[in-house]
């Protein structure tokens, strides 16, 4: 008897400890009035709250949009249809700058190499759905990816205010060095 409540509590602690099951919400709140897209005012169980209510999957679709925009911004690219993105705006950059006429040694200057920061989403099983159809499928929990997505969003984020602090910092370099090699050629001249 002694290891059957054992066992029994041991699953309940389980099912308690894991952040990936489904539970149910009390999402009930009386006398509402809205506050703005998903978000209302009301009375819940005789308290006033502030409640928002998404629904998970635009959630999730929202964040992935976001995080994929940022990166295509940041880093462009083929994944991005050779949207040039700031990584491409600097390498054009620091290649104006190398150029002799622009009083540069025609060396191209280093730009460090193009790294996404998003995971190609990769197919982990392969087989047959329902006897009909061959089909791929990758799976992991949802908060496991919302949370990998916004630390995706937060990386670019700063990404992209690193690479548009370097982009004005070489054109600053580059007018300079416009502005000095046009000086030599008239003194030249």
């Amino acid at each position: 008897m002694k290891k059957f409540a054992f066992i029994a509590l041991s699953m309940v602690l389980a099912a308690c400890a894991n952040p990936n099951k489904a539970k149910d919400l009390d999402t009930k709140v009386d006398m509402t009035a809205p506050v703005n897209a998903g978000g209302v005012i009301g009375v819940k169980d005789g308290d006033m709250v502030y409640q928002r209510k998404v629904q998970m999957n635009e959630e999730l679709r929202n964040l992935e949009t976001e995080v994929y925009n940022l990166e295509a911004k940041v880093y462009g690219g083929p994944r991005y249809l050779d949207n040039r993105g700031l990584y491409g705006v600097l390498k054009d950059c620091r290649a104006e700058m190398s150029e002799k006429s622009n009083g540069g040694d025609g060396k191209l200057l280093w730009t460090e190499k193009r790294e996404y920061v998003t995971a190609e989403d990769d197919v982990s099983k392969i087989g047959v759905e329902d006897k009909k159809k061959i089909v791929g499928v990758s799976e992991e929990y949802l908060k496991d990816r919302l949370e990998r997505f916004k630390n995706y969003r937060k990386v670019l984020m700063d990404r992209q205010e690193e690479y548009e602090t370097k982009v004005k910092v070489c054109e600053l370099e580059l007018k300079s060095k416009q502005k000095t090699a046009a000086k030599n050629k008239t003194a030249d001249e």
